[in-house]
């Protein structure tokens, strides 16, 4: 078996009508944010909310009768074991997932809610994914791998045809990688359409697999990124020997830009990105000079984010940009100080959101007081303005 157009093209027509042919829009402000022509393709717009609905569907389709009446397993973070529990139930097929430990409960409650047996095991997707198959063997079930599969990635490889269909001239297409089922089946699609488009893999810093296997090394992984959904300690074997010779360069992201990229989708295309599928995005923060003026094909792979990292990441990004900014003052511990500094700030048009005051901080006169205050501004430069003025009234701030 091996992968091609042909099978990609048999799985749009399996998949027609039953999965959403999602959006590809062009954003002007991200555009000018990134100096990139982006154009966003909206897979969080899906039933579950993410890509994985097409490979899981494509595979299930495909099944003999008697492989459905026994039932399917898969082990999976959270977007196949979804896709795979939602379809399944569809056609009254029996499904069971074995997610890790460290799977955010938006998507165990989930997938629970779309009528699969969800099984916790392991730390890792590798835990899980070892699980999975001792329990295939035990219960006689077919195996329904999230990625290292061809089937699944013909599915996902319809994503490229339905993007070079609406965006004909493409020039790149950045593709997040965690075990490589998304970007062999779209990097199959695109260079068959469009031999000269360029695929950028993009790969969380602290899970390298692709990269490693590229360069011959062993892969170190570990850590708790929020691009969980790739978060694959290593590269399947099938995708690998797919896509290796179809991928231009792969792009490693830190965390930063991976959050930065989050709360764009959010503030600015007002719709929500996981990690994982905010990574196309976050390559062309990281890297602008890589895409500076070419015209960009995001896969906004999904939106199953839990709603407190959520409000973390955008808290966070307010950190970042000097938007909520804590100051400590140190002053004389009398009847209208915290007063007189509140009205310089108030004047100033920030907004107070808590005050802690510290009598005891030893490094504090006796007669003396600590306050850290934390506020909201409009941008960096308007916080520059309020510390500029409170150190003007005489109550010189510094940042904590």
């Amino acid at each position: 078996m091996s992968l091609d157009i042909t099978a990609i093209r048999a799985a749009a027509d399996r998949l027609a009508g039953h999965i959403e042919r999602t959006p590809c829009r062009y954003s002007r402000t991200l555009s000018k944010i990134t100096g990139a022509e982006v154009w966003v393709k909206f897979e969080n717009l899906q039933f579950t909310a993410a890509y994985k609905e097409r490979g899981a569907l494509n595979k299930l389709l495909l099944l003999s009768d008697a492989e459905k009446a026994l039932g399917v397993i898969a082990a999976s973070a959270g977007n196949h074991a979804q896709g795979l529990a939602y379809h399944a139930a569809r056609l009254g097929v029996p499904a069971t997932i074995v997610m890790p430990k460290t799977t955010p409960f938006v998507k165990v409650q989930h997938t629970r809610d779309f009528g699969a047996t969800v099984v916790i095991e392991g730390e890792t997707y590798d835990d899980a994914n070892a699980h999975a198959r001792k329990l295939r063997e035990e219960q006689g079930l077919t195996f329904v791998h999230p990625f290292d599969d061809y089937d699944i990635m013909a599915g996902q490889g319809t994503i490229a045809l339905e993007m070079l269909e609406d965006v004909p001239d493409l020039e790149v297409l950045p593709v997040p990688i965690g075990g490589g089922g998304l970007i062999s089946g779209v990097a199959t699609a695109a260079k068959a359409l469009k031999p000269d488009i360029r695929i950028v893999g993009c790969e969380p810093a602290m899970y390298p697999s692709f990269t490693a296997k590229m360069r011959g090394v062993q892969a170190h992984c570990g850590g708790q990124t929020i691009a969980e959904g790739v978060a694959v300690k290593q590269v399947g074997e099938l995708t690998y020997a797919v896509a290796r010779p179809l991928i231009d360069d792969v792009l490693l992201l830190e965390e930063p830009h991976l959050e930065q990229a989050v709360s764009l989708y959010c503030n600015v295309e007002k719709t929500i990105a996981e990690g994982a599928g905010a990574a196309s995005l976050a390559a062309l923060l990281a890297y602008p000079e890589r895409f500076r003026g070419k015209k960009c094909g995001l896969i906004l792979c999904g939106g199953n984010i839990d709603t407190r990292l959520l409000a973390s990441v955008l808290t966070r990004e307010l950190v970042r940009a000097q938007r909520l900014v804590s100051l400590r003052i140190v002053g004389d511990d009398r009847p209208g100080l915290l007063s007189t500094v509140a009205s310089v700030i108030g004047t100033m048009g920030a907004n107070i959101i808590e005050v802690n005051h510290n009598r005891l901080a030893l490094d504090v006169p006796a007669k003396g007081a600590e306050f850290d205050i934390t506020i909201e501004t409009r941008d960096a430069q308007h916080t520059q303005d309020v510390m500029n003025a409170l150190r003007e009234h005489g109550y010189p701030p510094r940042t904590v």
